[in-house]
């Protein structure tokens, strides 16, 4: 199976919330859009210390992470991030990691939008077609 790549829009997930309680506009919610690759061996969201600098988040702690390489590595976890994929959008924190490699759609937040890899078309779809499932 090839790799899939899509665009995804990700927001502050604290300015979302402060737009919502009236304390900012909605103009200034930090947020970019970014190609990323969606990993299914990858258990986050994956991002870059540039994205994690112009989503203006904190890192909340760090964790080792283990990469593909098994190779081990001390990575910050941010705080919440709105993760936005044409219609469907979940939050989940995320891995940052140093230099400026590839975002990365993890297992996570590709369940939080009920989402699937279809190795046929090598896309993203809906794991339970159109429309999002949600579980309670």
């Amino acid at each position: 199976m090839g790799q899939v790549h899509t665009d995804i829009t990700l927001k502050n997930a604290g300015d979302v919330i402060n737009v919502g309680r009236g304390l900012i506009k909605a103009p200034n919610v930090r947020e970019t859009t970014v190609q990323a690759m969606a990993d299914t061996g990858a258990l986050a969201l994956t991002i870059t210390e540039s994205v994690r600098k112009a989503l203006g988040l904190s890192i909340v702690k760090e964790r080792q992470v283990t990469y593909a390489n098994n190779t081990k590595e001390i990575c910050g976890i941010t705080e919440p991030v709105e993760v936005y994929w044409k219609d469907r959008s979940t939050s989940c924190w995320a891995v940052v990691v140093p230099g400026e490699g590839e975002v990365l759609l993890g297992a996570i937040p590709l369940e939080g939008m009920d989402l699937m890899v279809d190795p046929v078309s090598q896309q993203l779809i809906g794991a339970h077609g159109d429309q999002p499932l949600y579980r309670c």
